[in-house]
């Protein structure tokens, strides 16, 4: 709860804390019907799809790193943001007013992804305001933050599920996406503090462009957040699949997704909220293989029982492997590169786009050979295999 206060209170941190509700009310609307979107409502198909989910990926994480690096070496952050937020924000304008196939491309491989720069920079944000706070506090600061994007879960899918199954198009997602973004980039040039003129001292890094990359790509490090990819494809794979199991033929539909996608993030909220407390003082990486081998149960079974009322039962391991998961790897990437909280908080861009292509080649390969059970479990093996990779490795160490 103390930390909770404190993200209300202290003013960039509650800055960081509406940019990162509005970001997540926006991945949570489009994100579980990218894959619907591309494969139906657009023709991409199955192969189309995972290129598209193979091009996001890299110019999210092509621009997150850029975008890190240079927040680090100017100290200008709110720029940066600024310009991810409006990249965001034209994405959505352009699928509002000139929705069709080539115009979706150009949005979900091209603008949005450039907008997720927002992602990392509000993370930088929170780490360097939280030293304005006690050393015991930080950990929960960082996690009330993250529960902050899994917030808008809970609301704003339900809210899809009734709208949904009231008979709207999936489309409506744009212009209800647009009036968000429009919503970060009011809090960004109204609240997010000046570069310049915050409360605590932000010096510009003095690394070039190539010492920063060669720093990130140092061996031991680059390997950690491989390995931190590879424990993501499951979730990615989940989002993927999900609105393709959840279907007419075993009684499911858009509404259902919602609900389902909106339960598992609902209950990550409160889960991600306790483990500071609970885990404190335990190994990360034994964590987080606990936490993907949670995570793997609701993965491979979901091709499985979708059509079952079994189903949402799987919404408990999903909730408490994801929060595991999706928090602890957090501060653990921050700390790999703790002087430079522009450059840490863009690893969790190159993990994701680690997690992204491996998770779009599972879905390649599994729809080639079987369908949608194979590419869950595909996910669910390369996301164990990870886990213990990275265990093992700080374990050598």
């Amino acid at each position: 709860m103390l930390s909770i206060r404190l993200v209300l209170s202290d003013p960039a941190l509650r800055a960081a804390g509406l940019v990162i509700v509005l970001q997540g009310a926006i991945v949570c609307s489009f994100g579980p019907y990218f894959s619907t979107l591309a494969v139906n409502a657009f023709g991409f198909g199955d192969r189309g799809f995972a290129v598209l989910l193979a091009l996001s990926s890299l110019v999210s994480v092509t621009a997150s790193v850029a975008g890190g690096i240079r927040a680090d070496q100017t100290a200008n952050r709110r720029q940066v943001t600024l310009a991810a937020v409006v990249a965001l924000a034209v994405g959505m304008g352009l699928m509002t007013l000139v929705p069709g196939p080539w115009i979706f491309a150009i949005a979900a491989a091209l603008l949005f992804p450039m907008g997720s720069v927002t992602f990392g920079q509000v993370f930088a944000l929170a780490r360097m305001a939280a030293t304005r706070h006690p050393v015991a506090e930080r950990d929960g600061i960082m996690a009330v933050i993250r529960a902050l994007f899994g917030l808008p879960f809970v609301v704003v899918l339900p809210l899809w599920a009734v709208v949904f199954a009231k008979g709207a198009e999936v489309t409506w997602i744009f212009p209800v996406g647009l009036v968000m973004a429009g919503g970060m980039l009011l809090v960004v040039l109204r609240h997010w503090p000046k570069d310049g003129a915050t409360a605590w001292e932000d010096r510009p890094s003095g690394l070039s462009f190539r010492a920063a990359l060669a720093e990130m790509g140092r061996p031991r490090l680059a390997g950690r957040v491989l390995a931190l990819g590879a424990v993501n494809a499951a979730a990615t794979v989940y989002i993927a699949i999900v609105a393709l199991v959840m279907v007419a033929d075993v009684g499911r539909g858009t509404a259902d997704v919602a609900l389902y996608v909106g339960l598992v993030a609902g209950l990550e909220v409160p889960f991600m909220l306790m483990l500071p407390t609970l885990t404190r003082g335990m190994d990360r990486t034994l964590l987080i293989l606990a936490g993907a081998s949670l995570y793997a149960v609701h993965v491979a079974l979901l091709p499985v029982l979708a059509g079952s009322w079994a189903v949402w039962l799987l919404v408990w391991p999903a909730a408490i492997g994801g929060a595991v998961t999706l928090t602890v790897p957090i501060a653990y990437l921050q700390d790999l590169l703790a002087d430079r909280p522009g450059a840490g908080s863009s690893l969790m861009a190159v993990q994701r786009l680690a997690g992204d292509v491996i998770a779009a080649l599972c879905f390649a390969l599994g729809t080639l050979l079987a369908g949608y059970g194979l590419v869950a479990a595909f996910g669910v093996g390369v996301s164990l295999v990870g886990a213990v990779a990275l265990w093992s490795a700080d374990r050598q160490r």
